[in-house]
């Protein structure tokens, strides 16, 4: 660090400069990114994938399939609509209510309109059938490229409304830190600069991989918390510095300093986003590729841009005071670090009990992968579904497709011997409600009538079709219809236990079930490995930096209760519907994420605290008298910073998309008890509590000796 100091010292006007450029350059790709970013991200490399790329290349299904909804319309007006998406020439088949009845139901219609493989941006698409229907009365397009279109859009609308409302207080929390107007907004230009860059290299990123529509609500929550939050904790200690030092070298220690603890905790926030790779799930790929390249930059931002900015503006960085920042609040923090040194016990036992009763409705929490219901209510793309749904009942029931390979094919009597003992057994089983193949089909209920039938030319010209709508040369598609729930357990657990039946041939199977299975086992099966990697590099790397076994120990496990007792919290507000918020269940992403970045976000207030007190101790090697100290310098900068990060995330508590709302609320709640319950009360209480032993490491070379320790 000490190098690092005097680089950016000396060179702080290139560095200005090379920002500059930096930044204009990676801006004019920034705002690209939006219009780049489709689908939500939950798809995975599985059976379900292969299944649907055989379904559209091999046996000529759809790729895509969008729907029309007609809600108290004519027949006329179907037709005239239909007639028009048919001429624009985009979809390749359309399958008309007027001639299928089992899409009409009373006053309520639907249209499915089909597109082939190489249909390649379904966004235009949308476009295009939107302009064409005109916002005609009772028609609404739906389907899944239209809810992502609509979520994308609501996504830039909420992160508009989010900025709007957390920007506004951060920098009145800004103006109590510092008092000046200036250095309120420095922190915010080092935010702007961090989240514009980051997004402008995602920008490059989309060229090779498929960017979930979530990252731009994610990147500049976790951007501009995080930025904020590092130039909140590098100013307070360059002016602390200043008054003692000139301002070249209030710089330099400043980097050594505060830059040091930006960096470890930018390390343990980067740790715990990059354990998110592990899970081989779309969405996980693109939070922890945008997250970590977010904290890169506001690293790089806080300890390169951010000093070259205070040397530039020397002392005008005090320029505008409104607000005399008394030095009278030191005090009061040194009463309140006393009050908690005596009364260590107490108010574990306290702490405890009260995160334990958050904890408790994490019992009920039910996970589910985010659908249809992550947009507003508000949204017509999610009403003419729900309404498609509610009268169709397309939700009771769901489809598996099941591809079975077989050498010798399956036109042969030994083939259609095999098909129809595989379709025996489905039909076998309590939850099969229908089973397509050759046979359900055409009526034919025997193999011998299906050959006889087949030696007949004009049967044979009848069936020979249907033949190949199922039968590829090795490849056999039976789609399946079961009485359950796509997103059921027992749907989940239907097409695991068939995975694994041994029904003499190779088989994969596709479909919404197998979809959600797959989803949900892949999570499950890497949390241990996610949770190895985020808890076990962290204590090491938190025993280099405080040569302490004791330290990042208690760290992990406070850590792990405050994130306990934060998802109780969330399970109370979303699951049981309090605080003005519908009841709904909790997005399958949100224990994942918000542990991930809390876990290492946390670790931000861990770092500077205990630095603090590190460096106190190093100095009288008195356990209490440097908990005291330490907290009492840091206590009000922490809660500045926590309130920071209360604020820029909370504020997304106030925007639409559900998923998106349940990480904002969750990263709120999770900083607030970590930076009021666990660093403020627990934290000092356990340092007092253990005394010299916090400081214990084995084998130690270095300056606690043991007779000397108080």
């Amino acid at each position: 660090m000490h190098s690092l100091s005097n680089i950016v010292t000396r060179y702080y006007k290139v560095i200005l400069i090379s920002w500059t450029v930096l930044f204009i350059v990676l801006a004019c790709l920034a705002t690209r990114l939006p219009g780049l970013l489709e689908g939500d991200g939950f798809s995975t490399d599985g059976e379900h994938q292969q299944v649907m790329e055989e379904l559209t290349n091999t046996f000529d299904l759809p790729a895509e399939t969008l729907f029309l909804v007609f809600d108290n319309t004519t027949n006329e007006t179907i037709k005239n609509t239909l007639s028009e998406i048919e001429s624009l020439q985009i979809a390749e088949t359309i399958q008309s209510p007027l001639d299928d009845s089992s899409l009409y139901k009373d006053h309520v219609a639907y249209a499915m309109l089909h597109f082939s493989s190489d249909t390649s941006d379904m966004s235009k698409a949308v476009d295009t059938i939107r302009v064409s229907i005109n916002d005609e009365k009772g028609v609404t397009l739906t389907g899944g490229a239209a809810i992502n279109k609509d979520i994308n859009a609501a996504s830039q609308k909420d992160l508009a409304s989010a900025e709007a409302i957390g920007l506004p207080i951060a920098i009145i929390v800004l103006l109590l830190a510092f008092g000046s107007v200036v250095a309120a907004f420095v922190p915010l230009i080092v935010g702007i600069v961090t989240v514009v860059s980051a997004f402008g290299v995602m920008t490059l990123f989309s060229e090779t991989m498929n960017l979930s529509i979530f990252v731009l609500n994610i990147i500049p929550m976790l951007g501009l918390a995080l930025s904020i939050d590092f130039a909140l904790l590098l100013i307070n200690r360059y002016k602390e510095e200043r008054l003692k030092q000139s301002i070249t070298d209030a710089v330099q220690i400043s980097i050594q300093t505060a830059g040091r603890s930006i960096i470890f905790s930018a390390v343990c926030v980067f740790i715990g986003l990059g354990a998110m790779l592990v899970m081989k799930v779309e969405i996980f790929q693109n939070l922890a590729l945008g997250g970590m390249l977010v904290v890169f930059m506001a690293v790089l931002a806080s300890i390169t841009l951010l000093p070259s900015i205070l040397l530039v503006m020397k002392d005008r960085i005090n320029k505008w005071t409104i607000i005399r920042v008394k030095p009278g609040a030191s005090t009061r923090w040194r009463n309140f670090a006393a009050f908690v040194m005596k009364r260590p016990v107490t108010l574990i036992i306290v702490a405890l009990i009260i995160l334990g009763i958050g904890i408790i409705p994490v019992k009920d929490m039910k996970l589910t992968i985010p659908q249809v219901d992550s947009l507003p209510l508000s949204y017509d793309s999610r009403q003419a579904y729900e309404l498609m749904d509610k009268e169709f009942g397309l939700g009771e029931k769901s489809t598996v497709y099941m591809i079975a390979k077989r050498n010798g094919g399956w036109d042969n009597t030994d083939g259609l011997t095999e098909m129809k003992k595989i379709e025996d057994e489905l039909l076998a089983d309590k939850n099969v409600e229908a089973v397509q193949t050759i046979f359900t089909s055409s009526q034919i209920s025997t193999i011998e009538q299906w050959e006889q039938s087949m030696q007949v030319p004009e049967v044979n010209a009848r069936l020979s079709p249907l033949l190949n709508s199922f039968v590829q040369e090795e490849k056999l598609l039976i789609p399946i219809t079961l009485d359950l729930n796509g997103s059921s357990d027992e749907a989940q657990d239907w097409v695991r236990a068939w995975s694994k039946k041994d029904l003499g041939v190779d088989i994969i199977l596709g479909g919404q079930p197998k979809f959600n299975q797959e989803i949900f086992d892949e999570i499950f099966n890497k949390v241990g490995v996610l949770l190895a990697i985020i808890l076990g590099s962290t204590f090491i790397i938190l025993m280099i930096a405080f040569r302490s076994i004791l330290i990042p120990l208690k760290a992990i496990i406070m850590n792990v209760i405050g994130l306990s007792s934060t998802f109780g919290i969330l399970v109370y507000i979303f699951q049981y519907g309090h605080f003005g918020i519908e009841k709904t269940t909790i997005a399958l992403i949100i224990p994942v994420i918000v542990f991930s970045l809390v876990f290492g976000l946390s670790m931000d207030y861990e770092v500077f605290l205990i630095s603090r007190i590190q460096e106190e101790y190093s100095k009288s090697l008195n356990n209490t008298a440097a908990t005291i100290d330490g907290l009492t310098s840091t206590s009000k900068i922490i809660t500045s910073a926590a309130l920071i990060m209360i604020v820029i995330t909370g504020a997304f508590a106030f925007t639409d998309v559900m998923p998106v709302k349940q990480i904002g609320i969750g990263i709120a709640i999770a900083v607030a008890i970590d930076a009021s319950i666990i660093r403020l009360l627990l934290v000092p209480s356990l340092m007092k509590l253990f005394g010299k032993w916090n400081w214990w490491l084995p084998f130690r070379k270095g300056p606690y000796k043991a007779s000397k320790w108080h």
